[in-house]
């Protein structure tokens, strides 16, 4: 069982920045691959970045390329996006992801889900 703690959200300007937290617990995180999806008001959930287990690797929705970073530090078991010159339309309830299996599959397949945390972007 891995338990997600998210953080970082708020309200902020567009162009402003913002980090996101996520601190994970139960097991050892460079066992498992992370990202980052988000849900709009009466839109799908989408993918928009994740990173491997030892960090080699990252995957990124377009709209995000060139703006969100997404980095891990294993010794803290925590995942970080670093958002950049943000949007209205980047503003969503984030969630955090886990994916047990070995394999890299950056936008399917996550066995666990934190709770999400608010981003606003205002005009």
């Amino acid at each position: 069982q891995v338990q997600l703690v998210e953080s970082g959200g708020g309200l902020v300007q567009a162009g402003g920045s913002l980090r996101l937290a996520c601190t994970t617990s139960g097991r050892t995180s460079s066992s498992y691959h992370m990202g980052w999806f988000r849900q709009a008001p009466g839109k799908e959930r989408e993918f928009v970045a994740a990173i491997s287990r030892i960090g080699d690797i990252t995957d990124y929705t377009d709209s995000v390329k060139g703006r969100f970073t997404i980095s891990r530090d294993n010794v803290k078991n925590t995942v970080y996006l670093q958002m950049n010159s943000l949007k209205p339309e980047d503003t969503a309830v984030y969630l955090c992801v886990v994916r047990m299996a070995f394999t890299w599959s950056p936008r399917a397949g996550y066995d666990y889900w934190g709770q999400g945390t608010q981003v606003t972007v205002s005009s």
